[in-house]
């Protein structure tokens, strides 16, 4: 092929010899056939390398063709001229640069400070592999290269892969500032590092440092003072700097990815697509090299629909391997730095990946590494010094989606026979295990752990336990699903026993249904009768509280009572009764409703079995209520005070208070069905109080709409407007209906 022929002309000839029409060349390279049309006729501009590159795949072309190829491309490309000293260039930036405002606006006021000399003058931005460090710096220095009329620079020190020396780049620095050789020959290395110092404290200069390895490779290049500023871009946060401002960078957020991709693509293709390109974003855990690299591969295949893409990457098994693009790869960002680590850090990071939850503790790295929990921290803190971890402001560890697909790979490939089981089996033990004794805080005749557990969490109190159930729900409710498919059924059930009364807390979780649905299947694996019994009245309990699915709530309330016969247990009867006559109260079967709260009631007497006597005798008075005998309801609900109150009271701790919460609210009912509108506000207040206290938000929130209606009632609107607000404050915390409800009366106030 000769190098004075055009570009369009050397495809057309090489696409003629493979016998290949438009079309088929086409569909071969993902490039439409009027780009392929126009460019063979001359009527577009020279295509960039990446749509080259798929033309050469399309046409099958040897390394030799395929280079020339690229070479009749080059030469088509006007050519421009470019400032260049060594390794020292000044800033371009990125054309379809998009979002990161807060961040460029940290940089912005660092760069206002060192304009009026203050101190600090040097920002670290760091973070993971591909979150656009680089992009951002570049920008950055773009938009306030004008500020810096001594020059801006960028030093690119390869810092991952063949690091440049500090002496190299020092010395490059101070030939771009103009130092001639003489005044370099005269200084050594220490009297270089002044040199610059001195020269960036006189002038007003933006230095980039991008990619740097450690704080050695950077510390002779950081100025002392002045007016200058350095931006040092690093995968590592560099912690060892002194004086020094960070800013760590991780993925876009969802709306910035989606853009990003829609500048790509242009915005037509994108709006055409656009619940595919959201999809895109997802499956690229908004990791900006993984979004630029997906869409690369879609601008050279722009016959194909973003959906093909979709599918592509929804393989997690091939995702890494699809997000490549020319000779961009995401999965070679992360090798990069992987090579890097330590054989403990390498082997902690492949175990990481078996973490079923968004973050994690050192304790998650403990038990999946079988080693203490300092010497867990200190390895987690070596993969966040790389760059491959991140730590949170709350003292949690987050791994990106891609870095967690990419260390499984390498699990996979690298892990001893047998680690990985052992590992899922030590997290899926401790986490089970810690769930059941955290769980105990809250049920009956347990309390505090046992003196003979030695836990790798604090668990020393039943603020400590609930914090952890529900920091670690996502975790321990994997390990839960994992053992029900792995047929643990011994265990399953012994965990969800031990959140019976823990799951009164928090109603509106949104996963008590499938806890105790897994649990009743279990106990039908063991088929013991009593767990039959136990469990299925937990799961009718869930679809009553949490589902509002209250006939299938009848219907596992009656099996349980089945098995409750069985058994010839007469609490697990007493509760099967009770559950369905609750049930029947929501159901509107009223008359129902009473008669077997009171069977349930004489059950739970004769097996002495108060906790649930209490919530046999709230829901009789509820349904007191609701067939007009609000004065006989209000008599059982002020038992059940009376009760709580008894210095000898069998029921204590947060079971009283819970009890003692709801019937206060119970008791505001009442008086609201006798329309004594002022009892009914004094005893929902002091209800909301109870419920704040003790931190049950879906009480709080529904007896806040019931004050407000009351309030409503009491002609005092603005009290009745603060208290309706506060209610939809709550959220997916309390009951839905309750939501609509509040909104519904917030509505019907006249306006401000």
């Amino acid at each position: 092929m000769s190098g004075e022929k055009s570009f369009g002309v050397v495809l057309r000839g090489l696409r003629q010899r493979g016998r290949l029409t438009m079309e088929e060349l086409a569909e071969a390279s993902g490039v439409s056939v009027r780009a392929i049309g126009d460019m063979e006729r001359g009527r577009s501009r020279v295509p960039q390398r990446r749509t080259v590159v798929a033309l050469a795949e399309g046409l099958g072309l040897a390394d030799a063709e395929r280079e020339a190829l690229l070479a009749a491309a080059r030469a088509g490309r006007p050519t421009r001229a470019v400032a260049v000293a060594g390794t020292v260039v000044p800033p371009r930036s990125v054309g379809d640069f998009t979002g990161r405002g807060p961040e460029l606006a940290l940089l912005r006021e660092a760069a206002e400070r060192a304009r009026a000399g203050e101190e600090v003058s040097v920002s670290v931005v760091s973070g993971p592999p591909g979150c656009g460090k680089t992009t951002l710096a570049l920008k950055a220095a773009a938009d306030l290269a004008e500020e810096f009329p001594d020059g801006c620079f960028v030093v690119d020190l390869h810092g991952v892969e063949g690091p440049v020396d500090s002496g190299e780049a020092l010395l490059k620095l101070l030939k771009a500032l103009g130092v001639s050789d003489r005044r370099l020959a005269q200084e050594d290395a220490r009297g270089r590092a002044g040199l610059l110092r001195a020269l960036l404290r006189e002038r007003r200069c933006l230095v980039v440092l991008d990619n740097a390895r450690d704080e050695g490779q950077v510390r002779p290049l950081l100025p002392a003072g002045g007016r200058s500023l350095v931006l040092v871009t690093s995968r590592r946060p560099l912690t060892g700097l002194e004086d020094v401002e960070r800013l760590a960078l991780s993925e876009m957020a969802q709306a910035e990815a989606v853009e990003l991709l829609r500048r790509i693509l242009g915005e037509e293709r994108a709006d055409a697509e656009a619940e595919a390109v959201t999809q895109v974003a997802e499956l690229c855990g908004r990791l900006p090299l993984a979004l630029r690299v997906a869409g690369n591969w879609l601008t050279v295949r722009s016959g194909w629909g973003v959906d093909h893409l979709v599918r592509r990457l929804a393989d997690e098994e091939r995702r890494l391997g699809a997000l490549a693009a020319g000779d961009v790869r995401v999965e070679a960002a992360f090798e990069l730095s992987y090579r890097q680590l330590t054989g403990q850090a390498a082997r902690m990071l492949r175990l990481l990946s078996l973490v079923p939850g968004p973050d994690m503790t050192a304790a998650y790295g403990a038990t999946l590494t079988a080693t203490g929990l300092f010497e867990a921290e200190d390895v987690m803190e070596e993969l966040v010094e790389a760059g491959l971890l991140q730590a949170t402001f709350t003292g949690r560890y987050q791994l990106h989606d891609l870095l967690r697909l990419f260390a499984h790979t390498r699990l996979s490939r690298e892990g001893e026979p047998g680690e990985r089981e052992a590992a899922e089996d030590r997290l899926r033990t401790w986490l089970l295990e810690t769930a059941a004794v955290a769980s105990r805080w809250y049920k009956p005749r347990y309390g505090a752990p046992p003196s003979s557990w030695q836990g790798l969490v604090p668990l020393e109190s039943a603020e400590q336990a609930r914090a952890w159930l529900e920091s670690e729900a996502p975790a321990w409710l994997a390990a839960l699903r994992s053992a029900a498919r792995r047929g643990e059924h011994t265990r399953v059930v012994e965990t969800a026993d031990a959140m019976e009364w823990f799951c009164d807390l928090w109603v509106f979780w949104g996963h008590w249904h499938e806890v105790f649905r897994l649990s009743s299947e279990a106990a039908a694996a063991l088929d013991d009768p009593y767990l039959q019994a136990f469990h299925l009245n937990m799961y009718s309990w869930t679809l009553n509280a949490c589902e509002r699915r209250h006939r299938e709530a009848v219907e596992r309330a009656d099996e349980a009572l089945e098995y409750a016969r069985r058994a010839q247990d007469t609490s697990q009867q007493a509760s099967a009764l009770a559950q369905a006559a609750w049930a029947h109260t929501e159901l509107g079967e009223v008359q129902e409703a009473a008669n077997k709260s009171l069977a349930s009631i004489d059950l739970y007497e004769e097996a002495d079995g108060r906790e649930g006597w209490l919530g046999a005798m709230f829901t009789y008075g509820s349904s007191l209520r609701l067939l007009g005998r609000a004065e006989k309801a209000q008599i059982q609900h002020k038992r059940i005070i009376t009760f709580l109150d008894a210095p000898d009271c069998p029921v204590s701790g947060h079971l009283a208070d819970i009890y003692r919460a709801n019937t206060t609210r119970a008791l505001g009912r009442d008086y609201a069905a006798l329309r004594r509108w002022r009892e009914a506000a004094d005893h929902y207040r002091n209800a909301v109080v109870q419920s704040n206290r003790i931190g049950i938000p879906h009480i709080e929130g529904s007896t806040l709409l019931h004050l407000g209606e009351s309030l409503i009632e009491l002609g005092e609107t603005e009290e009745a407007r603060s208290c309706l607000r506060q209610a939809l404050t709550f959220g997916d915390a309390i009951d839905p209906e309750s939501l609509k409800t509040a909104q519904k009366f917030l509505d019907s106030l006249p306006a401000e």
